[in-house]
C-alpha cells in the first residue's frame, strides 16, 4: 500500500511539474521585453506594473507580443484609473495602429468587459448578460481568463464566466496577444501577472 501511494504521490507530482512547465510569463515585471509597441500612446514599466497610458496624441495604442498563439489560456490582471476604456486582443495582427482580430473587452462599469468584439469587421460578436457586469471592481484588481481552443472562445473575470463563444473565424487563424488604449485621451490602465499557456 505504502509503494502504491508513494507512485501516485510521484506521478501527481509530476503531472503537477508538466503543467508549471507549460506556464509562461508574457511580462518580465522590469521592461517590455518580448513586446512591441504600435503607436504613440504611452507604455511603460513601474514598481514591476506594466501601465498604458494616453499620450498628447489621444489615438489608439497597442502594445503586441512578439510571438503569435493559436490555441492557449490567457490569465492576467488589470486595474483601470480614470478611463479604463481598452482591451486585450488575440489572434491579432497590426499594421501601423489598425488591428486585425478579436478582443475580449476591458471597460468601465456598463460597457460589456468580458464580451468579444471583431475589430475592423463585424464589430460586436457577443456581450455579457448585463447582470454580470457587477463582476467587475473598477478601481480595483481584477483578473481576467481567457481561453480560446479551436473556434471557441470563453471569458472569466474574477473568477465569473462572462461568454462562451464558437466562431470558425476565429478558429481559422493564429496571432499575437495585443493590449490595448483606446482612443480619445485620459486612459491609464495597470496590468500585472500577464501569464499563458499554450494548449
Amino acid at each position: 500500500m505504502k509503494k502504491v501511494s508513494l507512485l501516485l504521490l510521484m506521478w501527481v507530482a509530476c503531472a503537477s511539474f508538466g503543467i508549471a512547465q507549460k506556464k509562461q510569463s508574457l511580462f518580465n515585471k522590469k521592461d517590455l521585453s518580448g513586446w512591441k509597441i504600435y503607436g504613440t500612446e504611452k507604455w511603460y514599466v513601474e514598481k514591476g506594473l506594466l501601465i498604458c497610458e494616453s499620450g498628447p496624441d489621444k489615438e489608439y495604442g497597442y502594445l503586441a507580443t512578439d510571438k503569435t498563439f493559436k490555441d492557449f489560456e490567457l490569465t492576467l490582471q488589470f486595474l483601470q484609473e480614470a478611463d479604463g476604456n481598452s482591451g486585450v486582443f488575440f489572434h491579432s495582427s497590426i499594421e501601423g495602429t489598425k488591428i486585425s482580430g478579436w478582443q475580449a473587452e476591458v471597460a468601465p462599469p456598463g460597457h460589456s468587459t468580458g464580451g468579444i468584439y471583431e475589430s475592423y469587421g463585424r464589430g460586436w460578436l457577443i456581450k455579457p448578460a448585463e447582470e454580470k457586469d457587477k463582476a467587475l471592481k473598477m478601481g480595483e484588481w481584477n483578473t481576467m481568463k481567457i481561453k480560446v481552443v479551436g473556434n471557441k472562445v470563453t471569458t472569466w473575470l474574477n473568477g465569473v464566466e462572462m461568454i462562451t463563444l464558437d466562431d470558425e473565424k476565429i478558429g481559422s487563424r493564429s496571432g499575437s496577444i495585443a493590449l490595448q488604449i483606446h482612443s480619445g485621451g485620459g486612459i491609464r490602465v495597470k496590468w500585472r501577472k500577464i501569464n499563458i499557456v499554450e494548449l
